[in-house]
């Protein structure tokens, strides 16, 4: 059976809610109206939250449009195996799994070589543009003996005719220091505020790590936090109810907004700390000894300060924990050449040595596009290495803020109880989905920030099912207010249809533009949503929780169960609604998720509904919403 190319259209198939022929947007019918019956200005828990309004159908008012059933066309001498390729179904087209495929593709055969070409980026830093053919290494007397550790092996690393008296050329230069520890002056006291104690460091980050002077880190309470999908979902995504009550004001009208989001500075693990400093034989009594730690330039160890040199004091733990990401980027070579100059064992130093220089070009492509590699994970793996910290932080990158966005229309405050002296505490509310890689040792491993975050979450969790009540545990999230300007705020508005787009966490920002909508009852028929999860018993989020009742603002589609059917496929089928919204005035369509798949796939149905419902060619389907995206009526925040 004929599969269609990413570059062939593929026509809207018609159904009650698409009209291929009819190219007039008109605003669909049978979408039963919403009628809003604002209750009293307190805010109930998000387990009621559907008790804020009430609404009423009306035969002839806006709904989201129901969706037919794709029934097809094909005859029934359809064989297994293609009934199998058909139910395999995927957002994008794989053409390479490995470094090898990319070779292929560029050079235009398999070659274990590499040549100059063109400037081709490999995505890291890295590129074909300045690589040598491998190294011939005629004598083989000498060959480079690997590493016999899980560490090492778990690298996979294709080291192919290297020995020990291989000539290598090119090799990165070594990254000056620009870091340096010297011992406190007597004139500070241990006690000062910015050196945090052994327990208390990974509670909130010293005062120098500033997002933007003269504004601190926040630390904002946790007020709840729950899992808002079930056991056996693919991945876990949990909600933060966040108090900022007491943040402080800001200059001019910067304020939490609908479609904003906040920077959360999260800190490496603890155990994972832990396990550097002991990788690089530092002494228990001096990892949270108070230094005087002085920078010769750059930023670091701020977020976005001025680039300028620094003396502070804190100490080796709170900078490992706080100021310096080990497991978020791939290896640079100016770590693998720092970690060349201090290996003591001739091995893995010219092991190192190779994978910076330009004979092991390819072999340093592979480790980046590879699987995840860790600061922890290198260092166990070239054992004899052990870089003074200083010049370790010295090339490390800084670590920077997770950024997530609000699920809630912030200026709704949660009010205590009426008997409390206490004024409505003001919570924003955030949704967070756990990223995890396989670990070299086996076991998976979570992102900085989302790892951060569910560890809070489960304390959470656990003091509840033990009768303990949440706030008593003091949990802190330290987070800042940012990207209040960001597409998703900035082109949001309180009047003209809008059609939002999401699908996975994606999906979170959106709730909060549904309670704003929903305030203004002029405003209540003209949004609807569009969301994608994979199986709605057990990832679908904020089921109940949009302040009217779910089936007549959004429309859910599932991609493992019932018509097991992509967000960008329901797009197609929702072809009306979306023409209709896009030429309204002061129409919007926003788009939230994962570029990948879902983010490539709904671009590519939009277009396909500009051709068939403006009767368009390609291009011009793509120049219609180039056109909308500058003018702010088409809005894509995807990662």
């Amino acid at each position: 059976m004929h599969q269609p190319q990413p570059h062939e259209h593929v026509c809207c198939e018609e159904c009650s809610t698409c009209h291929p022929n009819d190219p007039i947007p008109r605003e669909p019918v049978s979408i039963p109206q919403v009628h809003i019956r604002p209750l009293t200005t307190e805010h109930s828990p998000p387990s009621s939250s559907t008790s804020q309004y009430t609404s009423s159908s009306e035969p002839a008012s806006p709904r989201t449009p129901d969706t037919d059933i794709r029934v097809d066309d094909s005859d029934d001498s359809m064989n297994e195996g293609e009934m199998s390729l058909r139910r395999r179904r995927a957002s994008t087209q794989l053409i390479s799994q490995s470094p090898a495929d990319v070779r292929r593709i560029l050079i235009g055969k398999a070659e274990t070589d590499t040549k100059l070409l063109e400037k081709v980026c490999c995505g890291g830093g890295c590129c074909f543009l300045d690589a040598l053919p491998e190294d011939p290494a005629s004598g083989i007397s000498r060959p480079v003996p690997r590493p016999d550790n899980n560490a090492f092996h778990s690298l996979g690393l294709k080291l192919g005719p290297l020995s020990m008296n291989s000539d290598l050329t090119k090799i990165a230069e070594l990254q000056p220091q620009t870091v340096t520890f010297s011992k406190l002056s007597t004139d500070i006291t241990p006690d000062r505020p910015d050196i945090p104690s052994a327990l208390g460091v990974e509670r909130h980050p010293p005062q120098f790590v500033q997002p933007h002077a003269p504004w601190e880190v926040y630390s904002s309470k946790v007020h709840h936090a729950r899992e808002l999908t079930k056991p056996g979902a693919e991945k876990r995504t949990y909600h933060f109810d966040l108090d900022v009550t007491d943040y402080p004001v800001e200059t001019g009208s910067v304020d939490f907004v609908v479609g904003g989001a906040v920077g959360v500075q999260a800190p490496n693990s603890s155990h994972l700390v832990e396990e550097i400093l002991d990788l690089l034989l530092i002494p228990s009594h001096v990892r949270d000894k108070p230094v005087t730690v002085q920078t010769t330039t750059g930023r670091w160890p701020t977020i976005w300060g001025d680039d300028k040199p620094r003396t502070l004091t804190t100490t080796r733990r709170a900078l490992l924990t706080w100021c310096s990401d080990v497991q978020s980027y791939a290896p640079t070579k100016a770590l693998l050449r720092l970690l060349a100059n201090y290996a003591d064992a001739p091995n893995e130093k010219k092991i190192l040595l190779y994978l910076s220089s330009a004979q092991g070009q390819a072999a340093f492509c592979d480790l980046r596009t590879g699987p995840h590699i860790t600061l922890a994970q290198l260092l166990s793996a070239f054992p004899s290495s052990k870089p003074p910290l200083p010049h370790l932080l010295s090339v490390l990158p800084a670590l920077m803020p997770r950024f997530y966005s609000l699920s809630q229309d912030p200026s709704i405050s949660r009010p205590t109880a009426s008997n409390s002296p206490e004024k409505p505490r003001r919570i924003i509310e955030i949704a967070v989905t756990v990223h995890e890689t396989p670990n070299w040792r086996g076991g998976p491993r979570t992102g900085v920030g989302s790892g951060f975050l569910e560890r809070i979450a489960r304390k959470v969790i656990e003091a509840e099912e033990a009768g303990i009540s949440p706030s008593s545990l003091d949990l802190r999230v330290p987070m800042f207010r940012g990207l209040m300007a960001n597409p998703l705020a900035r082109e949001f508005v309180t009047d003209g249809p809008m059609l939002l787009i999401g699908a996975g966490v994606g999906i979170a920002p959106f709730r909060g533009f549904v309670q704003k909508r929903l305030r203004s009852a002029n405003c209540a028929n003209k949004v609807w949503v569009l969301q994608g999860v994979r199986d709605s018993l057990l990832d679908e989020l904020y089921s109940g929780e949009w302040g009217v009742d779910d089936e007549k603002v959004r429309k859910v589609v599932q991609s493992r169960r019932g018509e097991s059917r992509y967000v960008q496929e329901e797009v197609r089928h929702q072809a009306d609604l979306v023409w209709f919204v896009i030429n309204a005035l002061d129409g919007r369509v926003f788009v939230c998720g994962s570029s990948k798949g879902m983010g490539e796939g709904v671009e590519k149905s939009l277009v396909d509904v500009a051709m068939d419902k403006g009767n368009l060619n390609r291009e011009e389907a793509r120049e219609f919403w180039e056109k909308k995206k500058g003018s702010g009526h088409y809005v894509a925040e995807t990662w």
